[in-house]
């Protein structure tokens, strides 16, 4: 399966599949790859507080929000990372388009006016998001990438979250 069953987006192994495919692109075309993690704010809260059932819906509302049009071109790739964190791939993209995207994603999810009361970052569902651009070569490798995307993840949320930190590698 290729398909998270929640979400209908990518699940991981697919994620981890069209990585490496745009890896490999990237460094025969010597174009710059970036990826963004995406992460909602205080999710466990949100489940704890409304429950496993509206998590989902949560879940699969951000998931819809974040692969819409005009976050998303045909050649981006969404996929649900794991729990209530998604990455994305996007080919051909430097740090500066890959922040305008981020920010648009965090736009679209803020949009929703999901409500959150025990969210710190606003009163409704938000997202904190992570992104890394790197330029691939024989001398690092696509986890590279994931551990930048993923530092830069955490740094939003230590920032306050509902934020975009964009960094290159």
């Amino acid at each position: 399966s290729t398909q998270d069953p929640l979400t209908r987006l990518l699940n991981r192994r697919q994620f981890d599949a069209d990585l490496a495919q745009a890896w490999y692109k990237a460094a025969m075309t010597q174009q710059p790859l970036a990826m963004l993690m995406v992460d909602v704010d205080f999710f466990k809260r949100y489940n704890d507080h409304y429950g496993h059932q509206k998590g989902d819906a949560c879940l699969q509302f951000v998931a819809t929000a974040m692969s819409g049009e005009p976050q998303m071109r045909t050649m981006d790739l969404v996929a649900r990372y794991g729990g209530e964190e998604f990455a994305v791939i996007l080919p051909s993209t430097d740090q500066e388009g890959s922040a305008v995207v981020g920010e648009r994603i965090r736009i679209a999810i803020e949009s929703l006016d999901l409500p959150h009361t025990y969210s710190e970052a606003a009163k409704y569902v938000t997202v904190s998001i992570g992104s890394a651009t790197i330029m691939p070569a024989p001398s690092i490798n696509s986890a590279q990438l994931v551990a930048a995307a993923d530092a830069a993840l955490y740094r939003a949320k230590r920032e306050g979250r509902n934020r975009v930190v964009a960094t290159t590698v």
